[in-house]
């Protein structure tokens, strides 16, 4: 009998300490000027709020939680009645929080994480911009027309600051995600359902996430939002051109990627959507580039190997020099198109392109399957998309 104890007792403990050996980060601090207030911490989850864990704060209003560390950037806030304090996190970090309530939503202090001090300075650019559109509404001396006019274009020049200085700089953030996601009472700032510019912000940020969060939630929650405002946006064209112009809306056709309609080395316009059915590689290429000549013969291998099974390249140059490049793709076999923007082109910034050059796949629906950072065996990875 002793030994079944002693048996089951060790089982045991290797459950505990095994339980116990996760990851975990943690959130503490104080929050004064509130004893005896609840404090609830959160998780900001896709379904809405979820409460991971709360305590009634004492006089000194201190506060630890702890919960196992995300393998992808997830969001959290701290909470008292309507006061609220967003986080993010994305690994074992320890931020700590101090704040004074009542005004602990603008008032707070953040550190351990620079993520949480640039979502906090995000939180307080849109709380002075709702404070700002509040001030017109209630303005008496300006009239609705005027008012609306000035509140629409405040809220444009807001969406292009934010694009430029965080969404469309660094993607890949926790906090350009949030940035996505703000709004001025029930209403998003950015709203993928109606603008086309607003979707190309998501599209930038989901495309990030493939390659630094591939198969999260909130990635693919990026790009089915996308994705439906994609559709959307071409409903909304297609009812209008239909009634100016009597086109027909079935012959426009929704697609899963970001447009890309340029003209090819022999005038005419090439757009990858229109490849809907095939296997495609790809390309933003230089030909001006050091390692050129040895990166089309490995492509010349691949389009000989699998253009006969389906597989297509679509070849964006950014050369500057327009002559070089019909030069340079004279011969080639595959859809071969120039951004005449070279270097400054927009695609760079909404494929989250990074380096030159880069290649993705797509597959056959016309969805973004795996990015060049992300393929060790090209060719397996081609055969699975064939």
């Amino acid at each position: 009998m002793k030994k079944t104890i002693s048996s089951f007792a060790i089982l045991m403990a290797v459950i505990f300490l095994a339980s116990c050996g996760g990851k975990k980060f943690h959130v503490n601090g104080n929050i004064t000027e509130a004893k005896d207030s609840m404090l609830y911490f959160e998780n900001m989850s896709l379904d809405g709020p979820v409460a991971i864990d709360s305590v009634k704060l004492s006089a000194d209003g201190s506060f630890s939680f702890s919960d196992d560390a995300p393998t992808a950037p997830e969001f959290y806030r701290l909470r008292i009645a309507n006061q609220i304090i967003n986080l993010s996190v994305d690994s074992t970090e320890t931020i700590t929080v101090k704040a004074s309530y009542p005004k602990m939503s603008t008032g707070y202090t953040v550190s351990g994480s620079e993520e949480c001090a640039t979502i906090k300075d995000l939180a307080i650019k849109q709380i002075n911009l709702q404070s700002f559109v509040i001030g017109i509404e209630n303005n008496p001396a300006i009239g609705y027309d005027a008012a609306e006019d000035t509140i629409r274009k405040v809220i444009e020049q807001y969406k292009d600051f934010i694009k430029r200085n965080y969404i469309y700089k660094q993607p890949m953030k926790a906090s350009s995600y949030f940035a996505l996601f703000q709004a001025l009472g029930q209403r998003l700032i950015f709203n993928p359902r109606e603008s086309k510019e607003d979707i190309k912000a998501f599209a930038a940020v989901a495309t990030s996430w493939d390659t630094y969060y591939p198969g999260s939630l909130r990635g693919e929650n990026l790009h089915n939002i996308a994705i439906e405002g994609m559709k959307n946006v071409r409903i909304m064209q297609n009812k209008l051109a239909e009634s100016q112009q009597g086109i027909d809306p079935s012959k426009v056709h929704t697609s899963n990627i970001i447009e890309i309609a340029l003209p090819d080395n022999h005038g005419n316009m090439r757009r990858i959507t229109d490849l809907v059915g095939k296997a495609v590689l790809l390309d933003f290429h230089v030909f001006a580039s050091e390692g050129s000549t040895q990166r089309i013969m490995k492509l010349r291998e691949l389009y000989n190997k699998y253009h006969s099974r389906g597989l297509e390249i679509f070849q964006v140059s950014l050369d500057p020099e327009e002559h070089f490049w019909k030069t340079q793709t004279a011969a080639l076999p595959w859809i071969s198109v120039r951004d005449a923007d070279g270097v400054d082109s927009k695609l760079l910034m909404l494929y989250n392109i990074q380096k030159l050059p880069t290649f993705f796949l797509v597959d056959k629906t016309n969805t973004l399957y795996k990015r060049d950072e992300q393929i060790k065996d090209l060719d397996a990875e081609i055969q699975k998309i064939l």
